[in-house]
């Protein structure tokens, strides 16, 4: 359960969002400078990759921003991921879209927990990759597979993308605004990547 991966569709969103972020010059610049494929600006190109070489892919175009932008670099990818969200969801398979569609009909105060499973689902390559649990009033999300930490050490979390979809998809569902920190990071050695959720009280 711990390997690295991600569904090739993902990356195809993430890379297309990071297109729109940079604009097309910047991203080529930022792809040249990392000595990164040139084609990896293309969302087409991913079309047929697999999940472990996907989660590579991933990991290094967000070590590759992370450089290009230095000191802003959270702040720039946790807008990403908050970009990434609803371009996931425009790319999900109908259940997906009939899921999110019914989450939006519960009550503000029950959406929290099906929204983090239906973000699970979207990021997951196989079941289990992802997992939600309660802590008292807070939610945890344990990200097994960590596709951002593939071949990746620091000694700070950097799955900044993750936090960001995470904060956008319950903005999405409740109108309010969560905090989320991430507490365990496999690019740190530790076992999992690991997000608290707290706030959003409604």
């Amino acid at each position: 359960m711990n390997v690295p991966r991600l569904p090739a569709r993902v990356l195809r969103c993430f890379v297309a969002t990071v297109a729109k972020e940079l604009g097309g010059e910047p991203f080529n610049a930022m792809l040249s400078i990392s000595k990164l494929p040139l084609e990896w600006a293309s969302p087409q190109t991913f079309i047929k990759t697999d999940p472990h070489e996907a989660a590579r892919i991933y990991a290094a175009l967000q070590a590759a921003l992370r450089t290009y932008y230095g000191r802003g670099a959270r702040g720039a990818l946790i807008r990403v991921g908050e970009n990434l969200w609803l371009r996931l969801l425009e790319d999900a398979p109908l259940n997906s879209r009939m899921h999110a569609a019914l989450i939006k009909r519960l009550p503000l105060a029950a959406r929290r927990k099906p929204t983090l499973d239906l973000l699970a689902k979207l990021l997951s390559a196989v079941p289990g990759d992802i997992t939600l649990h309660t802590l008292d009033l807070d939610l945890l999300l344990a990200d097994h597979a960590s596709p951002s930490t593939d071949g990746q050490s620091a000694p700070a979390p950097i799955c900044y993308v993750t936090q960001g979809l995470i904060r956008e998809s319950l903005r999405w569902a409740t109108g309010h605004t969560f905090d989320v920190e991430e507490t365990s990071c496999k690019a740190r050695g530790e076992q999992t990547c690991e997000f608290t959720i707290t706030g959003g009280k409604m």
